[in-house]
Parts: structure tokens; C-alpha cells; sequence
């Protein structure tokens, strides 16, 4: 165990590469495997019970104050190319689990020099862009790993047995029968570890030759619970007799002249027992005494009561004048999916505890550690962000709701803050109980019809996030690009702070930029399609000023279809597998720019035979553009193309299949004339423009069309200025059919110019097609005006030099960190 405070695991499925397991040490290929979230912790999944919680710790826990400048490291998994950092010489393989990796900064040593690493932990080539552990508290006593993450439960399903270390099949198998063929010479015998195994029918098969001494075979059974005490410490009990036979062999066949020799017919099933002991040592675990050592060791006899061992404690740590009534001795176990802690009782006695604690399960001694702490008062502080409430309500309201479907206790619940757009609120709760209760009921629990979501959300300290390093809040949609949204999840949890990275099916952005509201100054990073980089910067434009830092540059991994605000701002036309640390490493280099948004009122009116407005339809609507909006031709397609998807959503994971798509729909319209000069009217900065004979109108906000086609073209033209993405202006084309359409985006031809500028009127006489940003609907009759949106947002265009390389030292190197 290299951890010094325990963390439990968030398990989900392996990936591809080629691993080894962290327990057993065997190639992972081939057979059932999971890994952590979190960290590189990968292992079998009849493994996963005996992994320890040794994940990294990401946050201060409540009060406590940890020591979280350190390296965390973990064994081998390294990339192949891998060097030690002390010596230089190459430390990894890929045929064995070798080599140490610090999870934080990406140090990697052999397993012989690691020791001689400084113990202090910069974070390597990323720590401007991570959110420092110190800096995050989260009181999680009672909410698993996986809900302090925000972590998708789904994946968990198959995790429902991680404890369970072997269930028998119904039928048993021929190789798990107690008496093996004359032939094999081999038996494999049922092993259970205490008397909870027994309970639950969790056992370990053992095989042994059938001529074996016993203390061979406890030996067996000890390598099958990975434990490697001495076998003379513990004995084999028969489940269903008191007492095991005292011979050098497991079982007599009752025939002195064949001493030694199994009996065909004898039973399977044995339990593994620690002898009882007169005195044992112990190791008390003082670290968060800020002591100087981790732990000491003490001998506990019969008499040995937990007030006597904190009194020797203290002697030890030369502390005599301190009270032992200020500490306590916690037990803490670190099973495979959570940490369990138990403080005990002045006058237990410890070697009873330890006693009883083997005779549940010997694989549960091997993972309980002594903790010594000073008591305190803890000041119980719960953040939850509940959402899915009716929007546009008032504090009172949200407050009535609260009390009639969660049944919220006012005395220990108050209302932080409210986010009446997104029909959402933040709780703080000053009771563990309370809080879970709320959390575990609101996911349950629907308001007019619509499910309501509960997260955990961490509290950044303001106070102690380092000068002039702007963390990376990183919004993930995994739905996007097939599973690769998924992958790269995995990798950025990886090289950052899991607390920074938010998956957007849970909650949307408002989690994350709730989580940063009261930071300074942070950078964004979405990773999805331009439809996702829209729906971020809608809801930040709506709770910008409750931001400390209202304008955060913002960088794209492209995971759509089109990207075409990702090609201009060189991110590229899509995710192809880049490495994820390679990708943060240019987003740490990426310039600021800023770029226009704009926002379209549509004000849905009736119209008489004569044009003249006669009473209004619906209320005025209002949607904001990033990209480009269109009318007529090309926003039909793209209607047809998502009734498509919404009828079968399951095909559309990839952009080849998607532009497939677009083609057959276009295809479909080539015999389509629309007249769409005759159905509006079009004013540009209060001039009327006459347009020519087109079927679709497209406003440009950016140079880049239906997956990267330049609509607006590149010829020099006096009539109007280079378009830019912060000139305050949009570019105003036309096109003559589908046709025209696909010359442009083979580069054979433009569109039609028909105007430019920063003020644009539109009057519909008649229902048409028309799309924002990729998001189509029909736009019945209506007055159209599109303006500036406000400030302009603040974007991360990837620099033109590639990253630099750090390839001089390996502790500001993570290039293998984020491989998924």
C-alpha cells in the first residue's frame, strides 16, 4: 500500500491497451478486467476485491488537513519509452508490471530509486491548468467516490458483486471437484477466508497435489487471498468441524499406511484461520499528527485497551503533556469500493478487535489500517445542486417545492443560490444525515413530469489557489463522437482533478460553472460538437454575473459532425485519437481571442394577403448564434436530416455516417426549386437589399460552413471588408439550390454576396425551414431581427507552433498519463 490516506476506487470497464493487473500482477488480456476512473489502478475483476483504497486523494475531506504536496505513486503501466527520472535508464516493460509513476505529475523511477525522489509534487507540465487538491474541501463521509466525481452510475452495473470474490455456478465445473482424476494427481479444495465468506458462499479455489503437508497448503490458500504472512500463523478448518487435524497433512484417511493421502470422498470446503496470538504488533498510522512519520509500531497484548495504546503513542511521539482524551484511534477499512472508519471505544481491548475483525474475514484484517487523530469539532457543510425544477420561479417558490417533495428541514438546510433560468438551486446542508437523505430522494423524485437531478458539488478555496495559474474547467459530452466522448473522460480525470471535469448528461454546464463561481480566472475546455459549445455558452451568458470571472477563454475538442467553429479556431475537423495530455498541452499555449455573438429575436406574427401584421402568434422568441443561421434550403436539410436521427439515434455515432446522411437528404432535393426571394424581405443595417434568385440565405458569423466549406469565399472584393469573427459583422450569401451547395463544399465555387453588417431585419411572409447553429425547426410568419449578443466571448485559438517539447526531464512529462 503506497497510499498514506485512504481512497476508495471508482471502478468502471477496462480499456483496449494492454495492462497488467495491479494485484495479482498477471496480463489483464482476455479476461474480465475493470480500472479506476480516477487513477491507473488496473486489475481482473475477481481481483478487485483485494485492491486496496489507495486512489489519489483529490480533496481536503471535511476539516481534515492533509498533506497534499506529495507524489502518489503507483507500479507499472508506464508508456514503453518510459525512463527513470533518478538514473535514466529506461524503467518501463511491457511484459511485467515494473516501474514507479507519480498519478500527479507523471515522474517516473524504478522501483529501487523512486525512494530517492524528493517527496514534494509540482503536478509536472499541467499545473497551471489543475485544480490543486489543497485547494478543494468536500465533506463526502457518507456519498461514495463515484457521487463525490459525479461520476455516471450507469457504469457501475456490472460492479453490483465487486466484493464477491468467487460465486459458484449451479453445476459445478470437473476441475472444482473436491477429488481429482488418478491421472492429474491434483484436488482443488473450496477456501473461505472467515466466517462472513461462509455466510455470503464467497470462496477461493485452491488446487494442491493430493499428497501435501499442511503447511503447504495454508501457504496455497494464502497466495489465493494475496496475503503473504507466514503460514505457520494461520491453520485449515474443515467449515463444519471446531478443530483441525494436528498431522503434517490436511485430512487422514484414517489408514496409518497411507498417512498423508486425501480420501476421495473428503470434503471440499475449508476456512482459513489465524491462530490466536498472546501479543501482536501494530502499526498506528500518526501522519495526520503532522509528526514527521507515518506510522509507529506498538506491540498490543491481552491487557492492551485503546487509551493505553494512545498513551504510549503519545510517549513515543514525545507528546507526554498533550491529553489522550484530545485523540482517537479510528479504524478504518479500505475495502475495494468504499472507506469504512469506526472510532473505537477508550476501553476496548485490541487484540479482542483484531481477533474478531480475522474471524469475519482475514482479506478484511489485511485491509484495515489504526488511525491516531486529534479530536475536533467538524463543522458539517454539504453542497448540493439540485436541478430540474420548474425555471423562472422565485426563491419562496423553489422553497414551497423543496418542502413538499423532499420534505426539507429549514433549520438544517438554507438555499445558497438560485438559478431561476435553468430551474435549478444550490443547497448548503449542516447535516451528513440530511444531506443524504435529500440526495438519494431527489433522484427519485419527479416535478411535473420531469426527473429531478442532485449532485455533490465540491468547494473551492479561493484563498489558496496558486498566483498566475488559471485551472481548466473541462465540460465533456460523452454522447458525442461514437464512444470516444467516453475515452477522453477517462483520460482528462486522469491528468486532471477529477473535481474539474464534468460530464454534461449529468446536469448540464451549470454544475461546473457553479463549482468555479467564485475563482478569479479559469479557462474552459468543451469537448463535443458546435451544438455543445453553444448550449455552454448560453447558460454562461445567463449566469454570467453571478461569476467572479464572467468571461472565461474558452477551447474545443471537436466531437461533432460539421466543427466548424473548431476549424477556425484550428482545433481541427474533428477528434481523431489524440493523445489527451498532448491536447491540454496546447490548450496551456492557446491565444485569447475574442469572437462576435449574436442574438436573433423572432417575433411570430400573422400576416393579411396584403403583408400587413395582424395580431401576434405565439410569443416572441429569442436564441442566440455562434456560428451562422439560415433560411430556406439549407436549413431544410438540416431538418431532415435530424427528423432522421431522432428516428433512429442509435446509427448516428460517427461523422462518416453522418455526412452520409446530409448527402442522401440532398440528394432528395435536387428537383426542389424554392422561390425564397419572393416569401421575405431583407433589410441590412436599415437598407433594404433586393435579393437575387436563391433558394437558402445564410448569416455568417464565422468563415466556415457545412463542415469547413468557405461560403463566403476568398476573392478580394471592394464592396466589402475581410470578414472576421470579431469584426462586429456578419456576412450576408445566398445559394441557388443543393447543387450549389455541393460545389461550395467541394471548393468548386462560393455563395452569392448580398451584403454585410452588424444590424439585420428579416421579414417572413410565409412558413420556411430555417436553422441556428445547426439546430433546425419551421419558422412560421414572423419579423426577424438579428443583433450584437452583448460582450463579445472570449475564445482559445490553438497556437501555429506545436507544443513544445519536455522531453528533458520526465517530472514535467505525462505524455503516457491521459493514453485511453
Amino acid at each position: 500500500m503506497f497510499a498514506k490516506v485512504p481512497v476508495a476506487h471508482c471502478f468502471g470497464p477496462a480499456g483496449q491497451k494492454k495492462r497488467f493487473c495491479c494485484v495479482c500482477r498477471k496480463n489483464l488480456e482476455g479476461t474480465p478486467a475493470l480500472r479506476c476512473e480516477v487513477c491507473e489502478l488496473h486489475v481482473h475483476s475477481d481481483c478487485a476485491p483485494f485492491s486496496c483504497s489507495d486512489c489519489r486523494v483529490c480533496h481536503q475531506d471535511g476539516g481534515q488537513d492533509y498533506d497534499m504536496y506529495q507524489h502518489h505513486w503507483r507500479e507499472g503501466n508506464m508508456a514503453s519509452g518510459a525512463r527513470c527520472d533518478v538514473c535514466r535508464r529506461a524503467c518501463s516493460s511491457s511484459e511485467v508490471l515494473a516501474g514507479m509513476r507519480c498519478e500527479w505529475c507523471g515522474i517516473t523511477a524504478h522501483a529501487s530509486c523512486y525512494v530517492t525522489v524528493p517527496t514534494e509534487c509540482t503536478l509536472g507540465r499541467l499545473h497551471r491548468l489543475t485544480l490543486h487538491p489543497s485547494c478543494v474541501r468536500l465533506c463526502s463521509r457518507n456519498f461514495s467516490k463515484m457521487h463525490c466525481y459525479r461520476i455516471s452510475e450507469p457504469q457501475q452495473c456490472e460492479l453490483d458483486n465487486l466484493d464477491d470474490v468467487d460465486v459458484p455456478s449451479p453445476v459445478p465445473s470437473k476441475e472444482n471437484q473436491s477429488s481429482a482424476s488418478s491421472d492429474t494427481g491434483k484436488q482443488t479444495l473450496k477456501v473461505f477466508d472467515g466466517d462472513d465468506a461462509v455466510k455470503r458462499n464467497q470462496f477461493r479455489l485452491v488446487s494442491i497435489p493430493r499428497i501435501t503437508k499442511n503447511e503447504e497448503v495454508v501457504e496455497a490458500a494464502l497466495r489465493a487471498y494475496y496475503m503473504s504472512e507466514e503460514p505457520r500463523d494461520y491453520e485449515l478448518l474443515m467449515h463444519t468441524q471446531e478443530g483441525l487435524l494436528s498431522d503434517d497433512i490436511i485430512n487422514r484417511n484414517g489408514t496409518p499406511d497411507n498417512k498423508g493421502v486425501f480420501k476421495d470422498s473428503a470434503q471440499e470446503a475449508w476456512l482459513l484461520r489465524a491462530k490466536p496470538r498472546e501479543s501482536e504488533q501494530l502499526k498506528i498510522y500518526v501522519d495526520s499528527l503532522k509528526v514527521g512519520v507515518t506510522y509507529i509500531s506498538t506491540t498490543v497484548g491481552k491487557s492492551s485497551t485503546v487509551d493505553s495504546v494512545i498513551k504510549d503513542m503519545l510517549t513515543h511521539l514525545g507528546k507526554q503533556e498533550e491529553n489522550p482524551e484530545d485523540f482517537n484511534l479510528v479504524e478504518v477499512f479500505m475495502s475495494s469500493k468504499q472507506v469504512q472508519r469506526q472510532v473505537l471505544a477508550g476501553q476496548d481491548f485490541l487484540l479482542e478487535k483484531l481477533r474478531e475483525i480475522r474471524k469475519i474475514s482475514l482479506r478484511q484484517m489485511s485491509q484495515t489500517r489504526f488511525y491516531m487523530v486529534a479530536c475536533r469539532n467538524r463543522v458539517v457543510q454539504v453542497e448540493l445542486l439540485l436541478g430540474g425544477f420548474p425555471p423562472q420561479l422565485c426563491v419562496e417558490e423553489y422553497t414551497t417545492l423543496l418542502q413538499q417533495h423532499l420534505q426539507m428541514k429549514s433549520h438544517l438546510v438554507t438555499i445558497t443560490h438560485v438559478y431561476s433560468e435553468q430551474g435549478a438551486v444550490a443547497l448548503q446542508i449542516s447535516c451528513f444525515a440530511e444531506a443524504e437523505r435529500i440526495y438519494m430522494l431527489a433522484k427519485d423524485t419527479c416535478i411535473n413530469g420531469k426527473q429531478l437531478t442532485s449532485l455533490v458539488i465540491p468547494e473551492i478555496m479561493i484563498n489558496k489557489l496558486p498566483a498566475n495559474s488559471p485551472p481548466l474547467l473541462v465540460f465533456i459530452n460523452p454522447k458525442s463522437g461514437g464512444l470516444r466522448g467516453r475515452e477522453i473522460l477517462y483520460g482528462f480525470r486522469k491528468l486532471l482533478n477529477p473535481h474539474q471535469v464534468f460530464e454534461l448528461t449529468s446536469g448540464g454546464p451549470l454544475p461546473g460553472l457553479h463549482t468555479f463561481r467564485d475563482v478569479p480566472h479559469f479557462r474552459m475546455l468543451v469537448c463535443g460538437g458546435d451544438g455543445t459549445v453553444g448550449w455552454v455558452l448560453g447558460v454562461l451568458e445567463s449566469i454570467r454575473h453571478k461569476l467572479s470571472c464572467p468571461e472565461p477563454a474558452i477551447s474545443i475538442v471537436p466531437l461533432g459532425t460539421g466543427n466548424d467553429l473548431a476549424r477556425v479556431l484550428r482545433w481541427g475537423a474533428g477528434y481523431s485519437g489524440e493523445d489527451p495530455y498532448s491536447i491540454l498541452v496546447s490548450v496551456d499555449e492557446a491565444d485569447e481571442v475574442e469572437m462576435d455573438r449574436w442574438t436573433i429575436l423572432l417575433d411570430a406574427q400573422e400576416m393579411t394577403e396584403d403583408g400587413q401584421h395582424n395580431g401576434f402568434l405565439e410569443p416572441p422568441k429569442i436564441v442566440h448564434m455562434n456560428n451562422y443561421f439560415g433560411l430556406g434550403i439549407d436549413a431544410e436539410l438540416s431538418l431532415d436530416f435530424h427528423h432522421a436521427r431522432e428516428e433512429e439515434p442509435g446509427k448516428f455515432n460517427s461523422r462518416f455516417h453522418n455526412k452520409g446522411v446530409y448527402v442522401k437528404v440532398g440528394l432528395q432535393k435536387l428537383s426542389h426549386t424554392r422561390n425564397l426571394h419572393k416569401d421575405l424581405r431583407l433589410q441590412v443595417d436599415k437598407q433594404d437589399v433586393e435579393l437575387p434568385n436563391i433558394e437558402g440565405l445564410i448569416f455568417l458569423n464565422i468563415p466556415s460552413w457545412g463542415s469547413g466549406a468557405d461560403l463566403w469565399g476568398s476573392d478580394n472584393d471592394a464592396r466589402f471588408s475581410k470578414p472576421r469573427i470579431d469584426d462586429g459583422m456578419l456576412e450576408v450569401v445566398g445559394v441557388t439550390g443543393v447543387v450549389h451547395m455541393g460545389q461550395v463544399q467541394s471548393g468548386l465555387r462560393s455563395g452569392i454576396r448580398i451584403a454585410q453588417g452588424s444590424y439585420v431585419r428579416i421579414t417572413l411572409t410565409k412558413a420556411i425551414p430555417v436553422q441556428v447553429d445547426g439546430e433546425p425547426w419551421i419558422q412560421g410568419p414572423a419579423q426577424i431581427i438579428i443583433s450584437a449578443a452583448g460582450p463579445k466571448v472570449r475564445m482559445l485559438r490553438k497556437s501555429k507552433a506545436k507544443p513544445k517539447k519536455h522531453s528533458g526531464s520526465l517530472k514535467d512529462a505525462r505524455s503516457d498519463g491521459g493514453q485511453v
